[in-house]
């Protein structure tokens, strides 16, 4: 089966991401976009741009409809969901396939198996996995309850039919459990329209290590590395690495046969990660993410792989070479998002006035905006995925601090100082990293100071078209190189 013509059901880097690889491929790329990305990368790079007409997610990258309408007139072989949005919908894999179109990705009977977290745990179970003491799905808070004093606080509520940390509360004593429950039903049911529940075991210190897999139609099923991804925000993660620095030979063995037998049981196809919780030398399944990743660019540069490629090469009924390229070095990704540390993380909108990155050996840029673009409300609030490779871990994290501190961002609030400050924390550095360290170094960052160097003040001052003024006790004597000293969180 060959593909003339793919249509990408997404926006911003990811969308970009895979228009390269099949400018690579000499497959033509159509590109959906809403009103308010009517100017971004993905739309300039594309050979067809459509625009959805509307500007919320509802009017256009989630309506599989007028989706649907586009890959037709444009007379395409095949959709790519990216990841997010209509990703791990086993209705618009359906659709597409049943309009006569390739969904480059599993099966919607797939998608169903594995995206309700019920059902993956079972599966992890008849393969022989170790999971976390849980409940069945749940949907009356009396039973939830039961369950919260059946397996013993601390419990995490976690919403079956979705991830992402929506619906997802912590219990760790029984007051106000009913209101606890209650709110969590209402956050899975708005999120993904079903309110039904899991009780799972807290299990603290812990650490989130997850396995890259490929599985083509005839059987074949690759284990391509893992990531550590436990430095987290709300749930969701900012930095990721690949090689985990705390796995040894024997538990990276151990990790990949259950990988390996979970996509055997489930009888899966396509690219997809399969999350654990690690803990005291022991991993629990988590679950199934039926997709490509947003951190997958770590495992390509360690690999020397183009994921997308091979997801292409699979729905289009190839067969994978076992014989990858062996791994090599180790490297790291940091998320740049318009989003401010200080105040919880809570995500900024606006203008982008000035947007540069640093050409550096060894670092990649994944982008998705560019300069005079807007941050909307409507979409995530993700600028740019930074990521370094190196022959060790030190290299590629001073690698990754260097591009960072490099990278020139004039705009909303945003995360790039955070950023550096993980990465060069005693933590980061020891690889003493579980999914609560960001909440504790966050109080710390608050009283954190950083030093601008002159010559980016500079630079953002002619950005900006404004003269330069050096604050008190900084010199501005031609040839002098003043800095400024400012607080976290505050941008000049």
């Amino acid at each position: 089966m060959s593909f003339r013509r793919i249509l990408i059901a997404n926006r911003g880097e990811i969308a970009l991401r895979i228009i390269r690889t099949l400018r690579e491929m000499g497959i033509e790329s159509v590109a959906i976009y809403s009103d308010v990305d009517a100017r971004s990368p993905h739309v300039l790079a594309a050979d067809i741009a459509v625009n959805l007409k509307g500007e919320t997610p509802s009017e256009t990258y989630l309506n599989m409809e007028r989706i649907l309408e586009v890959a037709r007139r444009y007379h395409v072989d095949a959709v790519h969901p990216g990841y997010g949005f209509l990703a791990e919908n086993p209705q618009f894999s359906r659709m597409v396939s049943e309009a006569g179109m390739v969904f480059i990705g599993p099966s919607a009977q797939e998608i169903e198996r594995l995206g309700d977290k019920a059902t993956a745990k079972e599966i992890a179970r008849r393969a022989g996995v170790p999971i976390a003491p849980s409940s069945p799905p749940l949907r009356d808070t009396r039973e939830i309850i039961q369950w919260v004093e059946r397996i013993g606080p601390p419990v995490l509520l976690k919403a079956s039919a979705g991830g992402g940390g929506k619906g997802m509360k912590k219990v760790e004593n029984p007051d106000n459990l009913a209101d606890t429950v209650e709110m969590a039903k209402r956050e899975a049911l708005s999120a993904f329209g079903d309110d039904t529940l899991i009780v799972e075991k807290f299990i603290f210190p812990v650490r989130h290590i997850e396995v890259q897999i490929m599985a083509d139609t005839h059987g074949n099923i690759l284990t391509i590395g893992e990531r550590e991804c436990s430095l987290q925000r709300r749930h969701q993660k900012i930095i990721e690495e690949s090689p985990s620095p705390v796995l040894e030979d024997d538990e990276r063995r151990k990790l990949m046969d259950y990988a390996r037998r979970i996509i055997e049981e489930a009888g899966y196809t396509g690219a997809g990660t399969v999350e654990f919780m690690y803990s005291e030398g022991e991993f629990y399944f988590l679950e199934v993410n039926t997709r490509i990743q947003v951190e997958h660019p770590v495992t390509e540069m360690r690999f020397g792989l183009d994921l997308i490629r091979m997801q292409i090469e699979v729905a289009r009924g190839g067969v994978l070479e076992e014989d990858i390229p062996a791994p090599s070095g180790h490297s790291i990704e940091a998320r740049l998002y318009a989003e401010d540390p200080l105040a919880g993380f809570l995500p900024q909108t606006g203008k982008i006035h000035a947007l540069e990155f640093p050409n550096m050996p060894g670092v990649r840029i994944d982008y998705g905006i560019m300069e005079g673009n807007e941050i909307s409300p409507y979409y995530d609030p993700m600028i740019a995925k930074i990521i370094a490779h190196g022959p060790d871990r030190e290299t590629a994290r001073r690698r990754l601090i260097q591009a960072l501190e490099e990278t020139l961002l004039i705009g909303p609030a945003n995360n790039q100082h955070f950023l550096i400050y993980l990465l060069r924390s005693r933590e980061f550095i020891e690889g003493e990293t579980f999914t609560h360290t960001v909440d504790e170094l966050t109080a710390r960052y608050k009283d954190e100071e950083f030093t601008i160097p002159g010559e980016l003040l500079r630079i953002v001052a002619e950005k900006l078209r404004g003269p330069f003024r050096a604050s008190s006790g900084e010199k501005s004597r031609s040839g002098d190189n003043p800095t400024r000293r400012i607080r976290p969180g505050i941008y000049p």
